[in-house]
């Protein structure tokens, strides 16, 4: 897997169980995985068609730094579908435990947001 982004558990994600938002994370996989997929569709024109299930496996706490990791498992015509799993990072130790992961559909379509086809060669 590929490391797409990294983001930082501040209080203002934190819900009533001192736990980041569920939505928060699904934000942070969201934007990950539209950034890969517009790096693999060589496009700034990708869009989320679908979300599989998500599993929440451990919580986030403040201060924990979070790293979003990617991988391209399938292109199609005009869509790919990513694996991405979320990390939170043990800077001290140098290990990394697997939080949250998933399976995304992005398609990539054109200006006027008709499905567009994917260039046969990918960067990500």
């Amino acid at each position: 897997m590929k490391l797409i982004s990294t983001n930082i558990c501040k209080t203002s994600d934190i819900g009533v169980n001192d736990n980041l938002f569920g939505g928060t994370m699904l934000s942070w996989l969201d934007e990950a995985g539209g950034i890969m997929a517009a790096c693999a569709c060589r496009s700034h024109n990708v869009i989320t068609l679908k979300m599989d299930e998500v599993l929440f496996k451990k919580p986030v706490k403040v201060k924990d730094k979070v790293r979003i990791y990617g991988v391209v498992d399938s292109i199609g015509k005009t869509s790919l579908k990513l694996s991405l799993e979320a990390r939170t990072v043990d800077l001290v130790n140098k290990t990394e435990n697997v939080v949250c992961s998933t399976c995304m559909i992005f398609v990539n379509i054109d200006e006027n947001g008709n499905p567009s086809p994917i260039p046969q060669e990918t960067e990500c």
